[in-house]
């Protein structure tokens, strides 16, 4: 097995330059849908390495914030949940 090894990456390292070394260069058309299509295919790309990107950042924020026992509420008010909803007719009523 380990004879083989080195063998097989001679061959396929000796192919790949064959290939780069010796390929035939193509004359072809691009037709324009094909651009928009990859300019589609790397915006798409850019957004979602964008999304991961932001994704892994802000849990590594809300670990090293809990590493270091630091709150970002500290400071802040917080209002209570309670909503009230009074009845128009009632309040017409109080009125008079």
């Amino acid at each position: 097995m380990k004879r083989s090894l080195p063998m097989l990456s001679a061959c396929l390292l000796t192919a790949v330059s064959a290939m780069l070394f010796f390929g035939v260069n193509g004359e072809a058309y691009i037709d324009p849908s094909v651009m928009t299509y990859m300019i589609q295919a790397i915006a798409g790309l850019v957004i979602a390495v964008g999304a991961i990107a932001g994704i892994y950042y802000r849990r590594a924020k809300k670990k090293i914030s809990k590493t270091l026992n630091i709150d970002e509420n500290r400071g802040k008010e917080v209002e209570s949940d309670e909503i009230v909803i009074r009845d128009e007719q009632q309040d017409e009523g109080t009125h008079s």
